[in-house]
């Protein structure tokens, strides 16, 4: 009865059509007075925030100005990269295809060579290959280390580069491919009389072997100026690179003056060199193993000490802790170790750290996160720790291998600076005698500060054996002729004082 009795009702206001309850007109009235009061609250407000000007004036308003000046001031123009160098215009006389060898440094010194091999030829430059089945077995490629589109646009008013061999000449597309090495230390001569004349036959020549390909000596002066601008602007490493290695430097620099101790005493090091000196029975055979797993380390029967003496042996931790002693370098010297894994791990460092406590290593200064995407990598680890070793205050080597020699190098390039080239035959005398009591620690300090006083990386000229390239100086060590611009090289370097 309820239900119908509201059916009823409501049938009946629709039938009249009357509005809703809801929607029956205020009095005027009532809405009238609404607009007054709300009237009067906003103007007390007002009146209120303007009596509170000053305040809010500083406070507010200040900001609100500041905002908007922030964003509709001029904004400064990004500086634009520099202009490109013009293309160099030339007819090509082939392809040019190379697979450097080696770790890190050894390529970067084999892409520099084979720029101005192809320079000197007038042949397109495919981007080189980088050793991905020596011992390190490390998969990153050029574009993985170095900037490859600077390397190309920086160069380009000298040699032609291609990222990549054209398809037609793949062996996916049956073009069978000539591949040589070059003969070792070759001079212009050899290349273009031996090398030119193959291009006329074969369109597309690879160089499957780079290392020491081009001599250090008896070259013209431009094609040694070309080397440099490879080494020195042409080759960049990748931002992701670049931006670590540079938080290394600043963290290191923030903690004060540093070393960088470039300790090649590692395992592949030790096995090819067949150097056993400080270790165990079971580490020697473990070396020797190595080393006749690996068939281009031709070298298989060594007497360990005979080299040590020779010199010719990486000095061991517990060596390195006395002659740095010796030096002078006192125990609170930040040492930065720019090497792979130390053979014996913390066990071989005790001495050197307990000598010189504040000792660390990248691992030790940057996250793992940080180096995880390295890892792996030894050519992209290798480049942080040039980046490091370049841009400290004294670097140390304690063997003259690439990285040692290229690093050298740079330093030379920057100002000369601080470069310790340590006269291991020497040492090693000098660390006998003093083991076996002949000499006490002063006699033995004084003989090791004036073994050195020489070979600080000063201007010198570099040691030229033409009949044994392997013995002279390294081009890439001591580039001479880019050291002397705008400069009379003869005064620069004086008389023919040798580091060596």
């Amino acid at each position: 009865m309820e239900v119908r009795s509201e059916s009823n009702n409501t049938q009946a206001r629709s039938d009249n059509k009357l509005p809703p309850p809801s929607a029956v007109p205020k009095p005027r009235v009532q809405v009238w007075f609404v607009r007054v009061c709300s009237s009067i609250l906003v103007w007390t407000c007002l009146v209120q925030l303007f009596a509170a000007g000053e305040l809010w004036h500083s406070r507010i308003f200040t900001g609100l100005t500041n905002q908007i000046s922030r964003f509709s001031a001029p904004v400064e123009p990004v500086p634009l990269p520099p202009p490109l160098p013009p293309p160099r215009n030339y007819t090509s006389n082939g392809i040019l295809l190379v697979s450097c060898n080696g770790g890190l440094n050894q390529m970067r010194s084999a892409i520099c060579d084979m720029v101005t091999v192809a320079r000197l030829l007038n042949l397109t430059l495919v981007v080189p290959e980088l050793d991905k089945t020596s011992f390190w077995a490390d998969p990153s490629g050029f574009e993985d280390i170095f900037d490859v589109r600077h390397f190309i646009d920086s160069l380009r008013d000298e040699v032609r580069i291609l990222r990549r061999l054209p398809k037609r000449f793949t062996r996916k597309y049956g073009y069978q491919m000539f591949e040589m090495p070059p003969v070792s230390w070759s001079d212009e001569k050899y290349y273009l009389k031996q090398i030119l004349p193959l291009f006329s036959k074969h369109k597309v020549v690879h160089f499957n072997r780079t290392d020491t390909r081009l001599a250090n000596n008896g070259l013209p002066l431009a094609l040694q100026w070309l080397r440099c601008r490879v080494n020195f602007q042409g080759l960049k490493f990748t931002p992701q690179l670049e931006a670590l290695g540079a938080k290394l430097v600043r963290i290191l620099q923030q903690r004060g003056p540093f070393v960088a101790l470039h300790l090649r005493y590692e395992m592949d090091m030790l096995a090819f060199s067949g150097c056993t000196h400080g270790c165990t029975e079971e580490e020697a055979e473990e070396l020797k193993k190595m080393r006749y797993t690996y068939p281009w380390w031709r070298e298989k029967e060594i007497v360990s000490e005979e080299r040590r003496a020779q010199g010719l042996c990486p000095l061991t931790p517990e060596e390195v802790a006395l002659v740095l002693k010796a030096l002078g370098f006192e125990k609170n010297t930040q040492i930065y170790i720019a090497a792979g894994e130390i053979y014996g791990s913390e066990r071989r460092l005790s001495v050197l750290r307990e000598a010189f406590p504040r000792i660390v290593k990248k691992e030790m200064l940057l996250e793992s996160t940080e180096l995880q995407q390295f890892q792996n990598h030894s050519s992209q680890m290798a480049a942080l720790d040039f980046m490091v070793s370049v841009a400290s205050n004294t670097f140390i080597p304690t063997y003259d291998g690439n990285m040692a020699k290229v690093v050298e190098g740079h330093r030379r390039y920057l100002g000369f600076k601080k470069t310790i080239l340590l006269d291991r035959k020497r040492l090693v005398e000098l660390l006998d005698l003093h083991h076996n009591k002949t000499l006490t620690w002063d006699q033995f300090a004084i003989a090791v500060k004036e073994a050195h006083e020489r070979r600080a990386g000063a201007p010198t000229h570099r040691r030229v054996i033409s009949d044994k390239p392997k013995e002279e100086d390294y081009f890439y060590a001591n580039p001479q002729e880019c050291l002397c611009e705008g400069t009379n090289c003869h005064d620069l370097f004086g008389h023919r004082n040798l580091t060596h």
